[in-house]
């Protein structure tokens, strides 16, 4: 007889069982998109709707996402809803550019994450690491409750910062974090304006708030480059030969704008971030619920960090800490949906011999935020199973069932990074604190533009006894 505990089923909305009206779709997307999706969404393969009088496709199959972001991929195009909500922030950056824009400022960026290049960066990563361990110095037997949330956003900015930037990044405040949540919340929601389809020009009274902040980001990038220009012109042989310089080099006719590099700029400090921390958050919380897991791992972290291994190393070291970072990721995917819309008229075929037509203009969304809940394809979907992402359990899960990183030619370009910053945050975390989840304390996912905890994730940290 198996005598182990169920695992934990985080907080997460129930799927739908009505059928909501038009202004009940309107209030729950502008309040928290994750809570619109009814039960075809979480146990069919696939749905064809009409939302807002536009033909709707919302895939699940992985075969079809497949066909979707990978082998069509050209009659893909990014969705108008979603480069409605992110080109006002982050505008000709690699997450919203098109066309050659898009692929001049990837084939540039690509050398940096490389798995071989990305593998540099581990000494800073534990480096960045170590040091936030001495916000937890002071805390005493009883532990301290600190804001989760809010303190892997600091540690990530920390690392990205240092790692990308070498720690060069001209902050005017801080209260970084909170500017973060202060951007996303007013400028990463959807607005009804959106749903409509209204033009670019048209106000979005949501985000009025927000040009503030964003100014604000934008002084930060224009500073940040115009430091590090002054540098590279007086002293180039010191310079660091970062991230940041090298997108400053390729400014010129060949290259990209001044105002591309900027906006790529500010999409990695002001996102390439987020994301991580968000799932840093959530694993942390999920990993209070599970004990078991969680000494797992704390055995397997004792036992690298004892052998002395290096820092690159730890990825492979670590299969128990990487496993739970992914089971994370897959219970809160920090990018929760991927928009497409169909360029042309389109057909697949389903392996049993369905055919689906996809007319042009028609919406195609790729929802990590249901395929990674979907109940044909995850045992007990919408509990806490580090296991599963285990080495002997991971032939079982397609490559495009899980997509934390997306998939095809706009595949995230720094997954590498993420995941070695990921593992090596939570080993040095996690080899001397606990992180207790408090009594009442429910935290609630919103989708703004990754996926967040309502108020926050406040937590107990304790000292550990190793």
């Amino acid at each position: 007889m198996d005598m182990r505990p169920e695992p934990f089923e985080p907080p997460a909305p129930h799927p739908r069982t009505a059928i909501p009206s038009r202004l009940e779709i309107i209030r729950t997307v502008f309040r928290n998109p994750l809570e619109l999706w009814g039960e075809p969404s979480y146990t069919l393969p696939w749905i064809n709707s009409k939302f807002f009088a536009e033909r709707t496709l919302i895939v699940n199959d992985p075969r079809l996402i497949r066909y979707v972001l990978v082998d069509n991929a050209a009659n893909y195009e990014m969705s108008e809803i979603r480069q409605l909500i992110l080109r006002p922030i982050l505008r000709d950056g690699l997450l919203t550019a098109e066309g050659p824009v898009w692929k001049r400022s990837r084939k540039a960026m690509a050398p940096v994450f490389t798995p071989r290049h990305a593998k540099g960066f581990a000494g800073k990563m534990l480096a960045k690491s170590e040091e936030y361990l001495t916000k937890y110095a002071d805390i005493g037997s009883e532990g301290r409750v600190e804001d989760i949330s809010v303190d892997m956003t600091e540690l990530a900015f920390a690392i990205l910062s240092e790692t990308l930037f070498s720690g060069e990044i001209v902050t005017q405040s801080d209260n970084f974090a909170d500017d973060v949540d202060s951007l996303l919340h007013r400028m990463g929601r959807v607005d009804p304006m959106d749903l409509l389809r209204a033009p670019a020009w048209v106000p979005r009274v949501t985000r009025i708030g927000g040009a503030k902040v964003l100014g604000k980001f934008r002084e930060i990038v224009r500073l940040t480059m115009e430091k590090r220009k002054a540098r590279m012109r007086s002293d180039r042989d010191t310079t660091p030969d970062d991230f940041l310089t090298l997108l400053l080099e390729l400014d010129g006719p060949d290259g990209l704008t001044l105002d591309e590099i900027e906006d790529n700029i500010l999409t990695f400090i002001g996102a390439g971030h987020e994301t991580t921390a968000r799932a840093l958050a959530w694993t942390l919380y999920c990993l209070s619920h599970a004990p078991q897991f969680r000494a797992l791992m704390e055995e397997e972290i004792d036992r690298v960090i004892t052998s002395g291994a290096d820092p690159v190393e730890w990825l492979d070291l670590m299969p128990h800490v990487r496993a739970a970072f992914e089971e994370g990721m897959r219970l809160y995917p920090p990018a929760p949906s991927i928009n497409r819309a169909a360029i042309k008229d389109d057909t697949w075929k389903s392996p049993n011999g369905e055919v689906l037509e996809i007319a042009a203009g028609t919406t195609v969304l790729v929802m990590p935020w249901t395929l990674h809940r979907h109940q044909l394809y995850w045992e007990k979907p919408r509990a806490f199973m580090p296991e599963r992402f285990l080495p002997e359990n991971r032939s079982r899960i397609d490559r495009f069932q899980f997509l934390p990183f997306g998939a095809g030619p706009r595949t995230c370009i720094g997954a590498t990074f993420a995941m070695q910053e990921a593992v090596i945050a939570l080993a040095v975390l996690l080899s001397r604190f606990r992180f207790e989840s408090l009594p009442n304390v429910k935290p609630w996912p919103v989708q703004r533009l990754t996926t967040q905890p309502q108020n926050g994730l406040p937590m107990r940290v304790m000292p550990r006894s190793v």
